[in-house]
C-alpha cells in the first residue's frame, strides 16, 4: 500500500524500514510529550491522567529535557554491569525452570505466568531493589497503565489505565521517598545523588528519579516478557531449527536477534511532526501524527531477504531490526532484555528439549505493547 498509508482517524501509518528508520532518527519527528498532549482536544484520551503521566517519562520527552534525564542515568547496563547481572539472572531463571518442572508433572502449565513474567520483575527487581513481595503489585499495575499505550484504546481500558497509572506513582514515589531515608549503594541512590546535583528543589528532584524508576521499569515488563514467550512460540513452530540450535548453543545471541526481528514485542509506536514536513513525498502539517509500524519495517524485502521466513541462521544486514527503536528514543534497557532473553533460550535448549506449546496462546486485547494472557507448554 505504499510507504506511508493515510489511517482512518486522521494519522498516517509508515511502513517500510527506510522511513521508519528515519523518523526514528529524525529531530523533526517527536515524542508525544506533555506539551502536546496538553493542546490535544479536552476529554480526549491524550488528556487522561494515565496519558498525561506518560508525557513525563523518557519516551515522551524531547531535547533538551530528554537530553537531561538521558544522561542522568549513564549507559545503564553496559558491558560490565550486565556482566554482574548475569549470575543472578542465571539464578533466577534455574529458580523458575525448577518451578515450571514441578507444575508440568501433572500435564501443562503456564510458562508465560511462571515464568516469563516473573522473570522480568524479578531481574529489574534485583537491579532496582524492588523487595520480593512487591512484585506482584507492580506487575499489575504495569499492565493496566500500558493500555494508555495502545493505538486505539477503548473507554474502560483507559480507565484502567488510569488506576494502573495511579497505582504506579503511589508505589514508586514511596520507594524513592524510602530510599532517600535510607541511601545506599544501590543504582536509585545513585540516582537521587546525581538529581540532587542537578535539581535543587528536592520534591522535583525525586518526582525526576520516580518518573525514570517507573518508565524503566514498566517498559521492561511490557516488553521483556513478551520477547521471552515468543522465544518459546517461534522455536516451537520452527523443531528443526530448535535442534538445530540445541547443538550450537554459542549462536543463541544470533537466534534472539531473528526473534525480535521476525516478531517485535511492540509493534507500532507513535511520533509527531514537530514543524511542516515532507516525508516520502507527503506533505504533513505540524502537530500530524504517524504511526511507525516497526513490526512492518522489520519485515521489509527491501531490508531484508525472505523477510517472512523465521530463520536463526541470518547474518549481516538480514538481521536488523527496529525491535528497540532508534534515535535518542532507543530502548534503554536493550541489554538486560537481551541478556535475559539469552540466558533463558541457553536454559530451555539445554533442560527441555521436548518443551511444547500444549494450547494455541491467549492473547490479550493489545496492538501496540503485546502481551500473552498464557502460554500453555508441556514437556514430552
Amino acid at each position: 500500500m505504499g510507504d506511508v498509508v493515510p489511517a482512518p482517524w486522521g494519522a498516517h501509518f509508515l511502513t517500510s524500514y527506510e522511513v521508519c528508520d528515519q523518523v526514528l532518527r529524525s529531530k523533526t519527528w517527536a515524542a508525544l510529550d506533555d506539551d502536546w498532549r496538553a493542546r490535544q482536544q479536552a476529554g480526549s484520551r491524550w488528556q487522561a491522567p494515565a496519558s498525561r503521566e506518560l508525557g513525563h517519562v523518557l519516551q515522551g520527552l524531547n531535547p533538551p529535557e530528554h537530553t537531561r534525564h538521558r544522561r542522568s542515568v549513564g549507559n545503564i547496563f553496559d558491558r560490565n554491569t550486565l556482566t554482574r547481572l548475569r549470575g543472578p539472572v542465571t539464578d533466577i531463571v534455574n529458580r523458575l525452570l525448577d518451578n515450571l518442572t514441578d507444575h508440568m508433572r501433572d500435564g501443562e502449565a503456564d510458562f508465560s505466568a511462571l515464568v516469563s513474567e516473573e522473570l522480568t520483575i524479578a531481574a529489574m527487581g534485583h537491579w532496582l531493589g524492588i523487595p520480593n513481595e512487591d512484585h506482584a503489585t507492580v506487575r499489575s499495575f504495569s499492565h493496566a497503565h500500558l493500555y494508555a499505550q495502545e493505538l486505539l484504546p477503548s473507554p474502560s481500558q483507559m480507565a484502567a489505565a488510569d488506576a494502573g497509572a495511579v497505582g504506579m506513582r503511589d508505589y514508586f514515589t514511596g520507594l524513592v521517598r524510602d530510599r532517600r531515608a535510607h541511601l545506599g549503594d544501590d543504582v536509585l541512590s545513585g540516582w537521587i545523588r546525581t538529581w540532587d546535583e542537578l535539581e535543587p528543589d528536592r520534591e522535583r528532584a525525586d518526582e525526576a528519579v520516580y518518573f525514570l524508576a517507573m518508565f524503566i521499569v514498566g517498559a521492561a515488563l511490557e516488553t521483556t516478557s513478551m520477547l521471552l514467550n515468543n522465544l518459546v512460540v517461534l522455536l516451537d513452530q520452527h523443531p528443526r531449527q530448535r535442534n538445530w540450535l540445541r547443538e550450537h548453543p554459542e549462536e543463541v545471541p544470533r537466534a534472539v536477534e531473528e526473534i525480535l526481528r521476525y516478531d517485535p514485542p511492540v509493534h507500532v509506536t507513535t511520533r509527531v511532526a514537530g514543524e511542516d514536513t515532507v516525508l516520502a513525498g507527503v506533505p504533513f502539517r505540524a502537530d500530524e501524527l504517524v504511526h511507525v509500524m516497526i513490526a512492518s519495517a522489520n519485515r521489509d524485502p527491501a531490508n531484508v531477504s525472505d523477510p517472512d521466513v523465521f530463520d536463526i541462521r541470518r547474518t549481516g544486514r538480514s538481521l536488523s531490526h527496529l525491535a528497540f527503536g532508534g534515535g535518542v528514543h532507543y530502548c534503554i534497557g536493550a541489554g538486560l532484555a537481551r541478556l535475559q532473553a539469552q540466558v533463558l533460550l541457553d536454559a530451555l535448549l539445554r533442560r527441555f528439549p521436548s518443551l511444547r506449546v500444549s494450547s494455541p496462546p491467549q492473547w490479550e486485547p493489545r496492538v501496540a505493547f503485546r502481551r500473552l494472557a498464557a502460554l500453555h507448554v508441556v514437556d514430552r
